[in-house]
């Protein structure tokens, strides 16, 4: 007998990137990517993308705004690497070069709603004053050549340039809005374990 073709559902995420707060820069724009599970799929909208360059408000907040739009639907059968969603920021240095300004993960909210997420930044940091003085004046700051490897948690040195990334610093907050919402298709009943605890989030009869 054959096996029944598993349960399908999909997660629609409709949002943006409102805002930051880097006290120290200006003139930054953003960068977006998700990192998924291998059951994941997008089936529609775009998994990246980049803003434009923003500057700072005039007043007191100081408030770097984008309002940089995110669309994009998943497809899975499963929860197990629930989508996240990657922020890199990046400006330019006094000497025009690029460089990144902040790395931020958060994963997309678990239940249907709208939700508002802060996320702080961070980037890398060379372990030595040497070090640190050579890739001020040569423009080539630490950072990771694979954004995505922030979602993960593990293997952080492994996944820059060769210079030493074992620390990081904070550098500001970004702010993103997100709409979400889950429509299951077919019998479908899944539990979603946060923070150690069972909630049933999606529920559809026939």
């Amino acid at each position: 007998m054959a096996a029944a073709n598993p349960s399908v559902f999909l997660l629609m995420v409709n949002g943006q990137v409102e805002s930051a707060q880097f006290p120290e820069y200006d003139d930054l724009y953003c960068k977006y990517c998700f990192v998924y599970g291998q059951d994941w799929a997008p089936t529609a909208g775009l998994e990246e993308g980049i803003s434009q360059i923003t500057s700072k408000s005039q007043d007191v907040r100081q408030l770097l705004v984008w309002n940089f739009p995110i669309d994009v639907t998943f497809k899975s059968t499963n929860p197990y690497g629930w989508p996240q969603i990657v922020l890199s920021v990046y400006g330019l240095d006094m000497f025009g070069n690029d460089v990144v300004r902040g790395y931020g993960a958060v994963h997309v909210p678990f239940s249907p709603g709208r939700h508002k997420r802060t996320i702080p930044m961070f980037v890398p940091e060379s372990t030595s004053k040497l070090q640190k003085f050579t890739s001020w004046f040569m423009g080539r700051r630490p950072e990771y050549t694979d954004p995505k490897v922030v979602a993960q948690g593990e293997g952080r040195e492994g996944a820059g340039p060769r210079i030493f990334l074992e620390h990081v610093t904070d550098e500001g907050l970004v702010r993103a809005q997100k709409v979400t919402m889950s429509v299951p298709t077919g019998a479908l009943y899944l539990p979603v374990r946060d923070m150690g605890r069972s909630s049933p989030l999606y529920r559809r009869e026939g």
